[in-house]
């Protein structure tokens, strides 16, 4: 299966089984948001560790990217506003 999430507003297409992190950095995404000091988060450990691909998910909470599974629909924005797309 694939189908589309949805990136600050953007769509992204994704493939059968790949994560968020996956799915934006195969478009080209490599900033997923920043923290409140300004440190841009993105994908480095690739396992939920150490916590800097936190997206956040509309209508949730934060998730790590690297962990979370795409599903057509699911609505993603940037922490802090910071992102490439």
């Amino acid at each position: 299966m694939s189908g589309t999430i949805i990136w600050n507003g953007k769509s992204i297409p994704f493939e059968s089984g790949e994560t968020v992190a996956q799915a934006l950095m195969r478009v080209g995404v490599l900033r997923f948001g920043a923290t409140g000091s300004g440190q841009q988060l993105g994908l480095f450990c690739g396992i939920g560790q150490c916590q800097s691909c936190l997206v956040e998910i509309i209508g949730g909470s934060p998730r790590e990217a690297c962990l979370t599974p795409c599903r057509d629909g699911l609505a993603l924005r940037p922490i802090g506003g910071v992102c490439d797309v």
